[in-house]
């Protein structure tokens, strides 16, 4: 038995829950991972995990073991990857889970100075706006806006995503432009339905914090439809200034009750701990921090024009 072979198969087949996932990525048939687990569970004496047709739970000893394991296995694939690719140029494929509104307009442009100091990195970018487990959907690394779904998963922010309510001047003009946060009940809605806060807003004036619950007469997972949205009169949006921060500076939209500031939520590189492409993965994060590592582009010509606040409210 290889034991750290056995060990990485346990906490595949405990992060994803499924032997047959688990399976697939390891590129191992099912009957594999099967052996490596019943061999250790054989060399330990006890049973990893309590198995039914529908569910694979840990069992008390899986749960005990697991943590020491996961560092393990992380520990060994990071050495291991790191010996191979400083030896020469890194090589390889990363899967990436991120969301729409970060890539359209933004990312074209640092993949392509990415791929240029690293060419021998392959990527594969998949693009959506849900949210997902890294490990549960066979990706080597998530960018989202939200927090690790569990302790196996490493979290770590990359740059901070503002939002502002917007709408076209001609929408404005025609029905009046809100005063304070309680106005924006007055108004047709769009609203982004994957935020964590819900319905519920906080806005952010002058040390103080008013709270409201706001109901959408468009709710969608799509901020790129809400910004179309807005652009045809048809209400007052809230959109991240990645995807606003464009029609903005053009005038096409107007920033709402810009002194009233909502609080902004990291985007974060989500991935697991056991990364089997720690050292390349390491790069293409490193790579997107150094990028932003200050204010956003899109932010800093906002904050430039004196259209945005300087000053970050931080969820």
């Amino acid at each position: 038995m290889d034991r750290l072979q056995s060990i990485e198969t346990f906490v595949r087949v405990a992060q994803t829950q499924s032997f047959a996932e688990a399976a697939r990525q390891l590129r191992v048939s099912s009957s594999v991972v099967t052996t490596r687990i019943k061999q250790l569970e054989d060399f330990l004496g006890a049973p990893l995990f309590h198995r039914s047709t529908r569910v694979v739970r840990l069992s008390d000893v899986g749960q005990a073991f697991l943590r020491d394991c996961t560092e393990l296995v992380g520990r060994a694939n990071e050495i291991v990857d790191q010996m191979r690719d400083v030896r020469g140029k890194p090589t390889g494929q990363l899967r990436v889970h991120a969301l729409t509104g970060l890539v359209l307009g933004h990312f074209a442009s640092l993949l392509r100075r990415f791929q240029t100091t690293y060419p021998d990195i392959r990527l594969e970018l998949i693009v959506s706006d849900a949210v997902v487990d890294p490990v549960k959907a066979g990706v080597d690394c998530a960018l989202q806006i939200f927090p690790a779904a569990s302790q196996e998963l490493v979290s770590r922010p990359l740059f901070p995503v503002r939002r502002v309510f917007c709408a076209t001047p001609a929408y404005l003009e025609a029905h009046g432009t809100p005063e304070n946060p309680r106005d924006l009940h007055r108004h047709t809605l769009g609203l982004y339905s994957g935020y964590p806060t819900r319905d519920r807003w906080t806005f952010h004036h002058r040390g103080e914090q008013i709270t409201i619950y706001l109901t959408a007469a468009l709710l969608t997972n799509s901020v790129h439809l809400l910004r179309e949205y807005a652009l045809e009169h048809a209400g007052i949006v809230c959109l991240p200034t990645l995807v606003a921060g464009d029609a903005i500076r053009r005038g096409d939209l107007t920033v709402v009750l810009p002194e009233h500031q909502l609080s902004s939520f990291p985007l974060s590189a989500v991935y697991a701990n056991t990364s089997r492409k720690a050292f390349k993965l390491r790069l293409f994060i490193e790579h997107i921090g150094n990028e932003f590592a200050h204010d956003p582009p899109w932010d800093a010509a906002l904050i430039k024009k004196g259209l945005i606040p300087a000053a970050l409210i931080e969820a």
